[in-house]
């Protein structure tokens, strides 16, 4: 048991360690000057790459199931970065509305950490993990219905960031 707490606490740390670099590699990279080869370069390859019909490409790179942040980095037809969004913000939260799609939920808010089906309800919960400020991790979990509709979100402490906190 000892043996997994100790495990436990070193990966933990580590991947507070390589979440700590987002700043530094996001205040590398500039808007209308960065290249994608650039934004490779400091965040590695994407988890997913979007193709846009006028020739664009989305990259994603989540942070989840361990990290605060999703990362979605736009590079324009041209080759060069055009947005860089951190998608795990209050005002993305709002967006989510009773009636959207999971589809419409992950485009919003990219990867979430972790999935709770509930066969007994009928439902499912996507969560997310998120830091309001430095001091505590949250999540901001979304209900769906059987077909896949939202019902309902919530925002609740992060029981994982409570223990990571207490180090």
């Amino acid at each position: 048991m000892r043996n997994l707490l100790v495990l436990i606490g070193v990966t933990s740390g580590l991947l507070l360690a390589l979440s700590g670099c987002d700043p530094a590699r996001v205040a590398k990279l500039e808007e209308g000057v960065s290249t994608e080869a650039h934004v490779r370069q400091e965040f590695g390859e994407p988890e997913t790459v979007t193709v846009q019909p006028d020739g664009s490409r989305v990259l994603d790179y989540p942070r989840q199931p361990q990290g605060w942040t999703n990362y979605r980095i736009s590079i324009g037809a041209d080759g060069k970065m055009s947005a860089l969004r951190q998608l795990l913000h209050a005002d993305n939260f709002a967006r989510v509305q009773p009636g959207q799609t999971e589809m419409q939920v992950r485009e919003l808010l990219g990867k979430p950490a972790r999935l709770q089906p509930w066969p007994l309800k009928g439902e499912s919960e996507l969560s997310w993990r998120f830091r309001p400020d430095a001091n505590r991790s949250q999540l901001f979990s979304v209900f769906f219905d059987s077909a896949g509709r939202v019902l309902r979100s919530s925002v609740s402490d992060d029981p994982a960031g409570q223990v990571q906190a207490g180090q």
